[in-house]
């Protein structure tokens, strides 16, 4: 260090991190340290006290500050809250500049939000929901949105976001499976990846254009027992390291994630937030992460509240910070006891030490000490700009799954057409699903065919029937299903409607309302069936009715037993939800300017009698049932094309490896329909012979290709060690020595098959 360099060691760039670090640590008192470990919602220094979501609680103000950060704070919850990009920036400054000029140290905050699918924001660009993007099976172009969605973030003046979610959607009842990735563990995981190096950006650092991710929920919250949200997660430790941790593991190990959040759940009678086996043996011994556990909102009193594993708050934050949970959101409840609790020797100095250091790592590394405020311009510049507006229109159409098409009535010929009526619950609103703001911008499939046609082709539209009465509001506590009388004269308007037309397409599905987080006992969203909400069979009946053609497009938050609509309506589109340009990219896969390649990452029931329903069962999973077909209506990994492939000539070379060996799958694939299209080649793998029973079939890589009509590709895999091992009854990995079947095609159910001998 430079002589004349009079700065304390930590503001000082040039130190290594560790050393600012420990500096500032040991100058900080212990007031200073708790407040490191807290973090401010509700109790924001705004002028404006908090009431609701969606009420702007004005600017910051010094004299809340005085009262709420007199000894500094570790993070800031959701500053953007009802504020443009400008606002949300600015605000963010004022803290920073307050925290700088009136604590005694000076100490920047991390100011956290939501990116489920796009930052969380007024203005913002609003993307696919992830169960959409998962479709895609293209892991760098989803790196593209969240690239987008991390520069958005930062530029209004956030450091760390929540997200991405990495749980298993392995319960569809659960109203938080659209944002998955679906129920498959290795497809999670190279999402996973993909996504944490978008956020965070070539590291070691986080630069101006990328935050800190946030790896959630940790672990084992996406099939909860019933399907209700946050219920007991009770499965054993084979199922838990075999399926629902793989994904996170994969964040830490190979994205460098910083930052995990627990779930709210149970796992073997010992909620996440307090749990030491999975926050200390699994995260930090066995996978040697390095960063900060944030809780969940409200998470360390519910271990009180909810748990009763604790009979007051000062037993949940001893319970919580000594498992391994450095920083309580959103608000300081728990936490705030810890300065007693040390005080009275019930919990060490090191273990503050220990958290407030991880806190204080992630700023360093943020660069905030040096570079504490944003552009106001920049973030107004490059929020929703024409460049983010284009991906999400790409992402919509790339979101697309085309489940049925009979007789090939998609694409639609707009050379032929003379009308077309837009018929149904979601045609005209956008639905954007949860963790989503106002995007300032929407396009919804009804004017998305209206701007796709123009003056050739007549535009008719009926709403047909509602699904709720609240008509999705995802903050609502209240979901009411729509009148039956109402509906009935919708409906009957509605066939007056496609009377009219050539052609018929119902937008149906859910809303925000029949899906979505169930956060409290008045704040339901899991379902007990995965029927159609409300009268819209009845509507597809009626306009198929008319005799005329008839397209579904559905627009919902997962899975649906749609049978009927599978079984009467010749072509069927999944989008999930598609984002802020839905109609745009709905509107080029009708008409045929762009050729559909999603594949389902989730298989669809036939009724919730199915459930559990995931692809890779084991042998003795599924039976069947009296009276009814066992297989999924639609399995994973399906999907068609408006053209059609061919596979031919696998090879396994060589066909015989020794148990640490590695080998070549190769497959030619044939686009031998009329257009160019993409392909998304699968490759499963099944052990046949084990030692403790396995799958009866697991994916273990895949590529999206793109194929001009007539063209052949040969795609090539390699088979390592990590795509045959297992935990054997030791719950050592290991690869045994036997036959494996190797299988590769179009979807869990439509492969070609070759085998390959392990030798010891």
């Amino acid at each position: 260090m430079n002589s004349q360099d009079t700065r304390p060691d930590y503001k000082n760039p040039r130190l290594p991190v560790e050393r600012r670090v420990a500096d500032l640590l040991s100058r900080m008192t212990l007031e200073e340290k708790i407040a490191q470990l807290t973090c401010l919602w509700n109790s924001r220094p705004q002028v404006n006290p908090s009431t609701n979501f969606e009420t702007d609680r004005g600017d910051f103000s010094p004299e809340k500050a005085a009262e709420v950060m007199k000894y500094g704070i570790g993070q800031i919850a959701r500053q953007r809250e009802q504020k443009d990009p400008r606002q949300g920036a600015t605000f963010a400054n004022a803290v920073q500049k307050w925290l700088i000029e009136n604590t005694r140290l000076g100490i920047p905050a991390i100011l956290h939000d939501e990116i489920l699918h796009g930052h969380m924001a007024r203005g913002s660009t609003s993307f696919p929901q992830p169960i959409a993007l998962a479709t895609t099976w293209d892991p760098e172009f989803i790196a593209k949105v969240f690239t987008a969605g991390a520069l958005e973030t930062r530029a209004r003046g956030s450091h760390q976001v929540l997200g991405p979610n990495l749980d298993l959607g392995r319960e569809p009842r659960w109203g938080r499976t659209e944002e998955t990735y679906g129920e498959d563990p290795y497809l999670t995981s190279r999402m996973a990846v993909a996504i944490v190096k978008a956020l965070q950006g070539p590291g070691p650092g986080i630069d101006q254009d990328h935050v800190i991710a946030t790896a959630k929920h940790f672990a084992v919250h996406g099939q909860p027992e019933s399907g209700t949200n946050i219920a007991p997660a009770n499965y054993s430790e084979r199922v838990i390291r075999e399926y629902f941790l793989p994904s996170f593991k994969a964040a830490v190990t190979e994205a460098g994630i910083m930052s995990v959040m627990p779930s709210y759940n149970e796992v073997d009678g010992v909620p996440s937030h307090a749990n030491k086996w999975l926050l200390q043996k699994i995260l930090r011994e066995e996978w040697g992460f390095k960063g900060h556990v944030v809780s969940d909102y409200y998470a360390i009193p519910q271990l009180m509240d909810l748990h009763h594993i604790a009979s007051d708050k000062p037993a949940t934050a001893k319970l919580a910070i000594e498992a391994g949970v450095d920083t309580e959101l959103p608000d300081p409840d728990a936490f705030p006891t810890l300065l007693q609790l040390v005080k009275d020797g019930q919990v060490s100095i090191a273990t503050i030490d220990r958290a407030v250091a991880r806190n204080l790592r992630a700023k360093f590394l943020l660069g905030l000490f040096e570079n504490p405020y944003v552009d106001v311009e920049r973030a107004a510049r490059v929020t929703n700009s024409s460049e983010h507006r284009a991906l999400a229109a790409e992402a919509a159409r790339r979101s697309l799954t085309l489940l049925k098409n009979e007789n090939n009535l998609l694409p639609l010929d707009r050379n032929a057409l003379k009308s077309i009526a837009v018929i149904g619950p979601n045609a005209a609103g956008v639905h954007l699903g949860g963790y989503s703001d106002d995007p300032g911008r929407g396009v919804s499939v009804l004017q998305g065919i209206k701007d796709k046609v123009g003056e050739r082709i007549k535009v008719l539209y009926a709403e047909g029937c509602k699904i709720t009465k609240e008509g999705g509001n995802w903050f609502a506590d209240t979901a009411h299903l729509a009148d039956p009388a109402e509906d009935q004269k919708l409906i009957d308007e509605a066939v007056q409607v496609a009377k009219t037309a050539d052609v018929a397409l119902l937008v149906l599905g859910g809303n925000e309302d029949t899906n979505k987080e169930g956060w409290a006992d008045t704040h339901l969203g899991d379902r007990d069936s995965l029927e159609l909400i409300g009268r819209q069979n009845d509507l597809v009946r009626a306009i198929l009715g008319t005799g005329k053609p008839a397209v579904v497009v559905l627009i919902n938050s997962g899975p649906l037993s749609i049978n009927y609509v599978a079984e009467k309506v010749p072509a069927i589109l999944e989008g999930f939800y598609l984002g802020q340009e839905t109609g745009v990219g709905v509107a080029d896969v009708l008409f045929g300017d762009y050729n559909p390649a999603g594949r389902l990452t989730i298989s669809f029931p036939r009724s919730v009698g199915q459930l559990p329903l995931y692809y890779n069962r084991k042998p003795t999973a599924r039976r069947g049932y009296l009276f009814a077909n066992k297989e999924p209506l639609f399995p994973f990994g399906f999907g068609l094309s408006y053209t059609t492939f061919a596979y031919s000539d696998l090879k396994i070379n060589p066909a015989r490896i020794g148990v640490n060996g590695q080998t070549k799958v190769s497959v030619t694939v044939t686009n031998t329909g009329k257009r160019a299209g993409d392909e998304i080649v699968q490759l499963y793998i099944r052990d046949l012979v084990s030692s403790v029973t396995r799958p009866v079939m697991e994916l273990k890589d895949f590529k999206r290709i793109s194929l001009a009509a007539g063209e052949s590709k040969t795609v090539d895999f390699t088979i390592t060690p990590d795509k045959l091992s297992f935990l054997d009854l030791n719950m050592k990995n290991v690869v045994e020595p036997g036959w494996f079947d190797i299988m590769v095609g179009t979807s869990s159910v439509k492969f070609e098959t070759a085998k390959l001998e392990v030798i010891k």
